[in-house]
């Protein structure tokens, strides 16, 4: 099934002082896909406020999820989402989590396994996945929790304490970046048991000296061409049910030309396994 693009700018969930760049990123990307399979999804101008739960700009999150719920309910091909900051995974990865034995495979320099009460920043950008797992504020919490046990961190490097004792507790896979590579992702998600993968792409799991549009930098991590192939490989093996692009944040547009070629290869992974 060809991949159907959905743009979504959101910036309301990063906790960077340079969020806005994240609407710069995602439309960059937008000016690169082809129209005629790109939908959009509209940002709400306001940040939106915490509705007294700990969640910076709460309220807007929960209307980007909602719009972008129908935007996938919607979409016609297998969809690749392109964000805007990680939160754009919320609506992404429940809908995904519609179809049957998908593993999530989430390639991140961060595990964001936060919540409210453990979270640094308040920034939803670090909590993202531990609400998808079930534990996070009612209003956002999905229906259907995903299974930590369908769970691989792939690339994450940077952990707050309460995210590596969230991790022993729950047994989630956690493959470094210095052991990443194709056979070992594939054999973590046949040990899951899946038959097919939502695959998130926080761009901050490659390495900052390989890609420069970051809000959230970190060095050691994958190169991008090494990104590219162990892509290529997982889904020779498993099939895509949905994706999501997220926390590009050029500094300039100069800046965001440098980075498009790799983002480019990165969406051409993605969409050539949604048409096989």
């Amino acid at each position: 099934m060809p991949a159907t693009f959905v743009v979504v700018p959101q910036w309301q969930g990063s906790g960077s002082s340079r969020a806005m760049r994240l609407v710069d990123g995602a439309e960059a990307i937008r000016g690169d896909l082809p129209s005629s399979s790109t939908v959009a999804v509209d940002i709400p101008l306001e940040a939106g406020d915490t509705q007294g739960t700990g969640v910076h700009r709460l309220s807007s999150i929960m209307l980007v999820r909602d719009r972008l719920a129908q935007a996938l309910r919607e979409a016609t091909g297998t969809p690749i989402v392109i964000g805007g900051d990680c939160g754009v995974e919320l609506a992404a990865i429940s809908h995904a989590m519609e179809s049957p034995d998908v593993a999530v495979v989430w390639f991140d320099a961060h595990p964001d396994l936060n919540t409210p009460e453990s979270s640094p920043s308040g920034a939803f950008t670090g909590m993202v996945l531990r609400t998808l797992l079930g534990d996070g504020v009612d209003q956002l919490v999905p229906a259907d929790a995903v299974d930590p046990r369908r769970v691989i961190l792939a690339g994450a490097r940077s952990f707050d304490p309460a995210e590596d004792s969230y991790i022993a507790e729950q047994s989630i896979r956690c493959i470094e970046s210095g052991d990443l590579d194709t056979e070992t992702l594939v054999a973590a998600v046949e040990a899951t048991g899946a038959t097919s993968v939502y695959i998130h792409i926080d761009l901050d799991v490659i390495d900052s000296a390989d890609f420069t549009g970051l809000g959230y930098p970190e060095p050691f991590g994958v190169t991008a061409t090494a990104l590219v192939e162990i892509l290529k490989g997982l889904l020779a093996r498993f099939p895509l049910v949905g994706a999501g692009v997220t926390e590009f944040a050029p500094a300039s547009v100069a800046a965001a030309a440098d980075d498009m070629p790799t983002i480019l290869r990165i969406i051409g992974a993605l969409s050539s396994a949604a048409r096989a």
